[in-house]
């Protein structure tokens, strides 16, 4: 009679599924390597290959990727039937101030508050203070000039709430449109 003195590993995937399900949250990489007592090689490995089974079955949720966070969302084409039946409360969106200072701060990363004042051309305590708050930026070290500014960068969080993988994935920006020169004063 033949005894295995070893219990067979659990399947990394599995456990990363189980992980993410109970988390509801994004969760870094370095933490599920952590836990499952693997390297982030492995971990990542395990990941696509879950992303492209959930993707091959067309299962309910998919995995997502927003930085070095990972998180378990529903398929965005079966979200409709989950809203309709868990009637969830609104996000509270950004006001048009809050996002303009996200936007230079996305663009421009690393941006000093003053930064964003001058391209903004007001002042934008508030505004940052609210990002801050949300977990949109963070402080990211001081600039090296007079008084040593405040740094400020994009999160993972920014990331997970525009549905980017990477701060790349921002769409370009506009060209500058050029400013005619008027030799001739204008007659009503």
């Amino acid at each position: 009679m033949e005894t295995t003195n070893q219990a067979q590993k659990p399947d990394i995937a599995n456990i990363i599924e189980a992980i993410l399900f109970v988390a509801g949250e994004p969760v870094t990489i370095g933490d599920l390597a952590a836990a499952l007592e693997v390297s982030e090689m492995e971990t990542m490995y395990a990941i696509e290959q879950m992303q492209k089974r959930y993707d091959t079955d067309c299962r309910g949720v998919i995995l997502r990727r927003y930085g070095d966070h990972v998180r378990m969302e529903t398929r965005p084409e079966y979200a409709p039937y989950v809203e309709r039946l868990l009637q969830p409360v609104q996000r509270q969106s950004l006001s048009q101030t809050v996002m303009e200072t996200l936007a230079v701060i996305a663009y421009r990363q690393p941006a000093t508050k003053g930064e964003v004042e001058q391209v903004r051309g007001v002042k934008c305590d508030y505004s940052v203070q609210t990002l801050l708050a949300k977990g949109l930026i963070q402080e990211a070290g001081r600039k090296e000039a007079l008084g040593r500014p405040i740094l400020y960068v994009t999160t993972d969080k920014f990331l997970e709430h525009f549905g980017l993988s990477d701060i790349r994935e921002l769409p370009p920006l506009p060209e500058p449109v050029p400013v005619e020169k008027i030799d001739e004063p204008l007659t009503p």
